[in-house]
């Protein structure tokens, strides 16, 4: 049967990225306290294509799943980078995946056990050269110091993701970016709280009250001091309880460069 992709194109323009997105995908986790953890990730795979192709082979990509579908992780993540560049003839391949990771969580008094749910990202691309980002994002409480300072009252706070992107060498678990940014707003949040709980979050977030500039200057602080990480961007939103639009800010550093 033709090959309409393999075709010849004569417009000379490359393209960076093709290939197939928002696949929904079973895959597999280190889990720092159960050893693995079972989960469902939206996967996106991409290569390059070069000018004198019409397309690429996006069956291949699924294809490429269905053999490691037993064991999608963390370390396949090179190797199956590696099949897309052999079985697709291309120079780059890059692969998104986007996955709810559960943790865990005791409420602060009460002691009351729940799931907290984190959205993570594993990111890898591969030319000449391997590179891998894990990315989280942590929601939290932040108190704006200004209405505290400001109000009769008491004072407007909000939910805000604190989403953090980091390069590493060794290996840095996902929970323990998780303690590390959690610390970095006003409070924590949890999914499952009883009335003393609600008490000492709520009370504690006062206590603590933060900009978003000042939560990512936190972050810093903390990603920065970890010895294995090399690289890192930080970002924080506030979505603001009392005004229609959010606050933003972010922090890129390269530690390898400092």
């Amino acid at each position: 049967m033709p090959d309409m992709q393999t075709s010849r194109d004569t417009r000379k323009i490359p393209i960076s990225k093709v290939g197939v997105k928002d696949i929904s995908y079973p895959i597999v986790v280190m889990d720092k306290n159960r050893k693995f953890q079972q989960t469902v990730a939206r996967v996106n795979m991409y290569v390059d294509l070069p000018h004198h192709f019409k397309g690429t082979h996006m069956s291949r990509f699924i294809e490429i799943l269905n053999v490691y579908r037993e064991d999608i992780g963390l370390d396949k993540m090179e190797p199956i980078l590696q099949e897309m560049k052999k079985k697709l003839g291309a120079s780059s391949a890059h692969l998104e995946i986007e996955f709810p990771y559960f943790i865990e969580k005791r409420a602060p008094v009460s002691g009351a056990r729940s799931l907290m749910e984190y959205t993570c990202t594993f990111t890898g691309t591969l030319g000449e050269t391997f590179d891998f980002v894990l990315g989280v994002q942590v929601p939290v409480t932040s108190l704006c110091p200004c209405s505290r300072e400001l109000s009769r009252y008491g004072a407007h706070n909000q939910r805000s993701h604190i989403t953090v992107r980091v390069r590493y060498a060794g290996f840095v678990w996902i929970e323990d970016l998780v303690d590390l940014i959690e610390g970095c707003g006003s409070s924590p949040v949890w999914s499952l709280l009883k009335r003393a709980d609600e008490k000492f979050v709520t009370e504690r977030a006062y206590e603590n009250p933060k900009f978003v500039e000042d939560i990512v200057r936190e972050a810093t602080l903390v990603l920065a001091a970890h010895e294995a990480i090399t690289w890192f961007s930080v970002e924080a939103e506030n979505f603001e309880s009392i005004h229609k639009h959010s606050a933003y800010a972010a922090i890129e550093r390269d530690k390898r460069k400092a």
